[in-house]
């Protein structure tokens, strides 16, 4: 075989291995998730972890006809990795990125590296949030912390999802009244959280 004709089929191997050249692929599924919720190829997804949890509310002063409603005051979960090992904590906490805007929060549990993340969209598409489940989000992050020794194990993310939701709804509005104010309730929810760079 000639050099020109080995180095002809390379060039067609190449060519060809270019042109059906898709994006590497991901060590962890993507989620199936609404449109409005899709992250683009551009990201790679680098984790996911699964909540187990409360969404916390308070009993407060609104804009109602009994002047009470529940108020969302952050979530309080333990994260897991696949080997159900604890991975991380998800509550909420200041932003010193953010001129210390309260933001949810996720840290790691090895390394203390932590970011903060603000909505961007949800969704409570029947056709994938179950009935009775908080909805599902995708999450810019707002601020990124490295851990005291340099740890950076969620340091990279740019972009969260929170999806698989059960439970974590607002209370009903009957059972936060004038002579309830300030009554908290702690709903046990559960999510995955995937994080994307």
């Amino acid at each position: 075989m000639s050099a020109k004709f080995i180095g002809s089929v390379l060039g067609v191997v190449i060519a060809v291995g270019g042109a059906t050249h898709a994006a590497p692929v991901e060590r962890i599924p993507r989620p199936d998730v609404p449109t409005n919720l899709e992250v683009s190829l551009d990201y790679k997804l680098f984790l996911k972890v699964h909540a187990v949890g409360t969404q916390n509310y308070i009993c407060a002063p609104a804009a109602t006809a009994t002047g009470v409603d529940w108020l969302f005051i952050g979530p309080q979960a333990t994260l897991f990795n696949d080997s159900l090992q604890q991975a991380g904590t998800h509550y909420q906490s200041r932003n010193p990125q953010r001129n210390n805007a309260i933001h949810a929060t996720w840290q790691d549990s090895g390394d203390t590296s932590a970011v903060w993340a603000t909505r961007r969209d949800g969704s409570l598409d029947a056709n994938y949030v179950a009935p009775g489940a908080i909805e599902w989000l995708v999450l810019d992050v707002s601020g990124a912390q490295l851990g005291p020794t340099a740890g950076k194990e969620l340091w990279p993310a740019l972009i969260i999802q929170r999806v698989n939701t059960q439970g974590g709804v607002k209370p009903p509005s009957t059972e936060c009244t004038p002579a309830t104010l300030n009554t908290r309730k702690l709903v046990p929810y559960e999510a995955d959280y995937y994080f994307y760079k």
